[in-house]
């Protein structure tokens, strides 16, 4: 039993719930981004921000609302396409979702690691596609899914749409995964350090790993999103780094490689 059977599908839920999540949870982080009180777990100066970022707050939103979009036809169509309205779906024990909950970790984070690995090495799409979610040198949730169209489509909304598929979870289920991938994904680009934050406690693929990687020394690694650091760990892109606190407050994220 869930709150909303008997109102919208699990389908629906699917498609739009991820997407609400998204602007609730980083809308939340934006809000408190800014306040004094909150200097002391920032992972870079508000100075930082305002002077290397290369794109505005406005066309981040646009950019991350044009990816939805796709995102939510996508998911339409693919739940369109697996479901079958003459059979009842029965949610499965829940020691097979969370073995299922795992599978779809451990493909969302193979598929990811790879076209991202991918599209740092080849030049072209480097630059004229993956380089516009870098014009975030310092990252902030909003910007989470912050993405040239094509990226978005081809890392995460396919990638998302795979593990749902090779996982063989139930779209109820997917709900769920998709909601917890999205938390992790706008935690992983906060810009924070919190000190009791789950995410950045239980993982180790978290905001000041994925830092490192969208800054300036550390773009050829850490190349792992959403979950775990297992590819990088395995393939030599992982970059070590120490968190220090600044003289002025906050933390920073230093790699331990030149």
């Amino acid at each position: 039993m869930v709150p909303w059977e008997g109102y919208v599908s699990d389908e629906t839920m699917g498609t739009f719930a991820p997407i609400v999540l998204y602007w609730v949870y980083a809308g939340g982080y934006q809000l408190i981004l800014h306040r004094r009180p909150l200097e002391r777990y920032r992972l870079h100066t508000r100075a930082e921000e305002e002077e290397k970022n290369l794109v505005s707050l406005p066309a981040v939103v646009r950019g991350v609302l044009l990816q939805q979009l796709v995102q939510a036809i996508v998911a339409m169509i693919l739940f369109m396409v697996t479901s079958d309205s003459s059979v009842t779906v029965v949610q499965p024990p829940i020691v097979v979702q969370i073995f299922q909950f795992l599978i779809a970790m451990l493909m969302m984070d193979s598929w990811q690691y790879f076209v991202h690995r991918y599209m740092h090495q080849n030049k072209f799409l480097y630059r004229h596609i993956h380089s516009q979610h870098h014009r975030l040198i310092v990252p902030y949730a909003i910007g989470a899914l912050y993405n040239h169209p094509l990226e978005g489509l081809l890392l995460d909304t396919l990638g998302g749409a795979i593990s749902f598929l090779v996982s063989g979870m139930t779209p109820r289920t997917a709900v769920f995964f998709f909601c917890f991938a999205v938390l992790k994904t706008v935690d992983d680009h906060c810009g924070l350090w919190l000190p009791y934050n789950i995410f950045q406690n239980l993982f180790q693929n978290n905001t000041a790993y994925h830092d490192i990687h969208h800054q300036l020394q550390g773009t050829k690694y850490n190349y792992s999103q959403p979950f775990f650091s297992i590819w990088d760990r395995i393939l030599g892109t992982h970059m070590p780094y120490n968190l220090v606190s600044r003289k002025e407050g906050g933390f920073e994220a230093r790699p331990l490689r030149d």
